[in-house]
């Protein structure tokens, strides 16, 4: 399997920067700390088991692909930024390998048992610099090509930020677009030499009649759509006071 078959050609993504300007500093982000046990509710809900084929959209440094590959499970991780799909591979537990490919453009066809997207890795930064003209819905697109890749009855679980909760805790830092739900951030990042580095990041905001509006398009069954917040995935309905949304759904076949 090679990123030039099925992962499609990296395009320019606006995160591409990002990535390279964090490198290693990127799993020092008290987000990254709850990789254990947010793989524990997906193994929960997806039902997966040793031996089931998954797909990780935007894997970044592959902390979900290394900790799901432990649980003997084979894990194919994607990352549009060529320095985190270096990472992934380093001392990559077996049954992890890496693509270095665009998720926009990525070509895989009902290979995977099922497929996650998680903390913005894919789903979600598609409306930023880089992307113009913009399709009508770009994250909409990214997820109808996670849905492709999941053979009929496999299942997705993916990660989307809460326009709710962004809106009714609006930083001065943030200028949130209205009219296409979408969050530009003006931070600062450090690397991992404590460099640092003026960043500006795009994400896309979703409510939860959003998300499964997006999933009917794509042929995805809904099972359920939980209010998450980094390393804490449990089991509770949509809300203003989360972040995050985690939907879950299943391939129509």
């Amino acid at each position: 399997m090679t990123g030039a078959a099925t992962g499609g050609d990296p395009s320019g993504h606006w995160f591409e920067a990002v990535a390279d300007h964090l490198g290693e500093a990127y799993l020092r982000y008290s987000f990254t700390y709850g990789t254990v046990r947010e793989v524990d509710v997906l193994v929960d809900v997806l039902g997966l088991t040793p031996g089931s084929r998954v797909l990780d959209v935007g894997c970044g440094p592959g902390r979900h692909a290394h900790e799901l590959a432990r649980r003997g499970i084979e894990v194919v991780g994607l990352d549009v930024s060529a320095a985190f799909v270096e990472l992934a591979r380093r001392d990559a537990p077996p049954g992890a390998t890496f693509v270095h490919g665009d998720a926009r453009t990525m070509a895989f066809d009902a290979e995977f048992d099922d497929a996650v997207s998680l903390c913005q890795g894919a789903f979600g930064l598609a409306s930023g610099p880089g992307s113009d003209p913009l399709p009508l819905d770009p994250d909409g697109a990214i997820l109808e090509r996670i849905v492709a890749a999941v053979r009929p009855g496999g299942h997705v679980a993916l990660s989307a930020f809460s326009a709710y909760f962004q809106v009714r805790f609006l930083e001065s830092t943030d200028d949130f677009d209205a009219d296409r739900g979408v969050n530009r951030e003006d931070t600062v990042l450090r690397d991992a030499d404590g460099v640092e580095a003026p960043s500006q990041l795009w994400t896309t905001c979703f409510t939860p009649r959003e998300l499964r509006l997006l999933a009917d398009r794509a042929g995805l069954d809904v099972l359920e759509v939980r209010s998450v917040t980094p390393g804490d995935y449990g089991d509770r309905p949509p809300d203003l006071d989360h972040p995050e949304f985690l939907l879950v759904g299943r391939r129509r076949g």
